[in-house]
């Protein structure tokens, strides 16, 4: 009996003033570990809950369960640095150059912590929501506490700090709606019925699969270039994901309309005037040869 109580005193270390021993270490210990389980069963009675809603633990559900995993963890660590005697402030005083070595280490970790924070507030970016992050159009697959899950159309799976979505600009294309403008541009030659080009243009844009009827399309002559007079014509889809394919789709409903019509797509084109003098050197040149 006097061995293991001899043992279960014995001293191991100190902190400030505060001397921990096995029976207080081994005490801490095991009220960090009671936190932890704590965690794991609120957690799992969180999932069962939300389950028998038709919810997951994705998105603002998903960070509020590692708020709470969190949030407990640092109450067990606490209360157990509270059973074994030891004063957080003792703690912190002898710590103090190692705790300023960590912030610093730890400083965009705590950036992308609390961005995740805000963004679970906010709900301005949900799991499902298609964006576009630094010219690059994303979907939004899952949402952590310290980053954000995504997809690109190329299939790539990108991890994304939360602090890139929280404090720079970010287009979210499905926030209120779906809604989404597909712009094709195209330039016809000089020579062209302008009219014609316009009506066909228009056509083209009624009669586009998938765009959204409530909104008509646009033609817009843009620019006069120096090869070219140029269109835009736009329409509205409400699957703005498929940007792309829709766009290809369009240009090749404009291409074939336009051959139907006889309509010339211009190219570059670049003309050459000679001087009189040296038209006149090549045909000198021209007869010598």
């Amino acid at each position: 009996m006097r061995t293991l109580h001899s043992f279960f005193s014995q001293q191991l270390f100190t902190i400030g003033d505060t001397p921990v021993t096995v029976a207080t270490l081994m005490t801490g210990v095991a009220v960090i570990v009671g936190a932890y389980i704590l965690s794991l069963l609120l957690q799992a009675a969180m999932r069962r809950g939300l389950a028998s809603r038709g919810l997951t633990v994705d998105g603002s559900a998903g960070v509020l369960v590692r708020l709470l995993h969190y949030l407990l963890l640092l109450t067990g660590v606490a209360v157990a640095l509270h059973t074994a005697g030891i004063e957080l402030a003792a703690l912190f005083a002898a710590g103090a150059l190692f705790a300023v070595g960590i912030g610093f280490a730890m400083q965009n970790i705590t950036q992308n912590f609390v961005s995740g924070i805000i963004l679970m507030i906010e709900r301005t970016i949900k799991p499902g929501d298609v964006l576009e992050v630094e010219s690059r159009v994303v979907r939004v697959l899952a949402m952590g506490i310290r980053s954000t899950l995504v997809r690109t159309r190329d299939d790539e799976e990108l991890i994304v700090p939360n602090s890139a979505l929280a404090q720079s600009t970010v287009k979210n294309l499905t926030l209120k709606d779906s809604l989404y403008r597909l712009r094709v541009g195209v330039g016809v030659t000089y020579g062209s019925d302008l009219a014609l080009v316009r009506s066909t243009l228009e056509q083209v844009g009624e009669a586009f699969e998938g765009r959204n009827r409530d909104k008509p399309p646009v033609v817009l002559l843009v620019d006069f270039g120096s090869s070219s007079v140029d269109y835009e014509l736009s329409t509205w889809t409400n699957e703005p994901w498929k940007a792309r394919v829709d766009s290809s789709r369009l240009r090749e409903a404009i291409w074939w309309a336009f051959q139907e019509k006889r309509i010339a797509i211009a190219f570059p084109q670049i003309d050459v005037h000679f001087d009189p003098p040296v038209t006149a050197s090549l045909s000198g040149v021209r007869k010598a040869a």
